[in-house]
């Protein structure tokens, strides 16, 4: 949505076709018209919004034509006259859906390398993310009941395996009065809560739950941590800089490509307990590395994820294709 947003104050028109029932429709309304359909070509009614969406389409005649992720890229027309793109943030299992884009664009180069091998040989150029502007006041330490003078660490995202905040409890374990805050919801849920029991340390882990502005306890903590498997990018921890939280981050394919390790985060080896306790380790005891992290964090920030930046690539891959279709 933050590219749909960033785009509007350009003053681009849109329109958006989503599924029904999406609980962030709000947040493209007012933005442009919206159409929803389930879009299968598998059932009479699916055909019927497939044939909406087409005419649609004729209707507005756009200049580009986005897809937000792999399946949905196969609706669209190959007949029109406009840029035809679909943007990757994780690892598609085959390219099926890719033909006749002009373009296929990935948030990092890991992701690149994976279609080429799977056989995507037309253009993959690397667009990255930014997050949303920060607004958000941090809350305050008694909303989760935890000692105004305790070292806090931070952890967010969807509770899976994948994400790794298993390793994080684990880590915050050998941490003697340390507090974890884990902001999120997800099948995973249940059994951190009993793994932090087992541990001994459920006094201190804090389940903030799911919240629509993660910010706003993220920006409250003394450390952020994404101790990933698998992060293609890792939005949370481009939002952690954001807020100015000095971060601890796996090093998996995201934080690999745009972090360097001392300057403006630690990086640790995926799934190394030890070596996560031993990075926040040193974040507690040494005040100077947390602002150096935070200060490197800024620089890269404005250098990788300037929103203006990534709008006008956007735009500059738009024009580049459909001057070449001339």
């Amino acid at each position: 949505m933050t590219l749909s947003e960033a785009f509007h104050e350009r003053g681009i028109d849109q329109q958006f076709a989503i599924r029904p029932g999406r609980l962030w429709r709000h947040e493209v309304e007012g933005l442009g018209g919206i159409l929803e359909g389930r879009f299968l070509r598998r059932t009479p009614r699916g055909l019927f919004d497939l044939w909406r969406l087409h005419r649609a389409i004729r209707d507005f005649q756009p200049d580009a034509i986005m897809a937000w992720r792999a399946p949905a890229a196969r609706l669209i027309p190959r007949d029109v006259p406009a840029a035809k793109i679909v943007r990757l943030g994780d690892y598609p299992h085959h390219v099926r859906h890719f033909a006749g884009l002009d373009a296929v664009v990935c948030n990092n180069p890991s992701i690149a390398r994976h279609i080429r091998e799977l056989g995507w040989g037309g253009k993959a150029p690397i667009i990255s993310n930014f997050s949303r502007p920060v607004s958000s006041v941090p809350i305050s330490r008694a909303e989760l009941d935890t000692p105004d003078d305790a070292f806090v660490v931070c952890g967010a995202g969807r509770f899976t395996r994948v994400k790794g905040f298993d390793l994080l409890i684990a880590a915050v374990a050998q941490l003697e009065g340390v507090y974890l805050w884990l902001v999120g919801d997800g099948p995973e849920a249940e059994a951190l809560l009993w793994q932090a029991e087992d541990l001994g340390v459920s006094d201190r882990v804090r389940f903030a739950g799911w919240r629509e502005n993660p910010t706003e306890v993220i920006g409250a903590a003394d450390a952020f941590v994404l101790p990933s498997r698998d992060e293609p990018l890792g939005n949370a921890l481009i939002e952690a800089w954001r807020v100015g939280v000095p971060s601890v981050a796996s090093m998996t394919d995201g934080p690999n490509w745009y972090a360097e390790d001392g300057r403006d985060a630690l990086l640790v080896p995926v799934g190394d307990v030890s070596a996560l306790a031993g990075a926040l380790r040193r974040l507690v005891a040494d005040g100077d590395l947390r602002g150096r992290l935070v200060a490197g964090a800024s620089q890269t920030l404005s250098e990788r994820f300037d929103r203006d930046a990534v709008v006008d690539a956007y735009l500059e891959l738009f024009d580049r294709i459909n001057v070449g279709r001339k």
